[in-house]
């Protein structure tokens, strides 16, 4: 399933560098890169580092979860989650 998208950011929360997430297809792990990608064209690849659902640590994501995964830059709404 390399570089198909795989969800999409629904918030971000400046001040703790969290995104919420909805997992729409496959899945996804702690170790996992991914590229995100906003509608202006705006990129930036990282590892999965750490992800959250209801503030329990989670190794994994599947499609339908909505969950927090921390980011290491600044991220919009609406912005492509694609799995590589």
């Amino acid at each position: 399933m390399a570089n198909q998208k795989v969800g999409t950011i629904t918030h971000y929360y400046d001040k703790i560098a969290v995104a919420v997430a909805k997992l729409t297809k496959g899945d996804l792990k702690k170790g996992d890169t991914i590229k995100i990608t906003d509608k202006d064209g705006n990129e930036f690849k990282q590892q999965v580092k750490s992800m959250q659902i209801e503030h329990a640590d989670i190794e994994i994501a599947k499609a339908g979860d909505e969950f927090g995964i921390k980011v290491d830059k600044a991220v919009k709404k609406n912005s492509n989650i694609v799995k590589i």
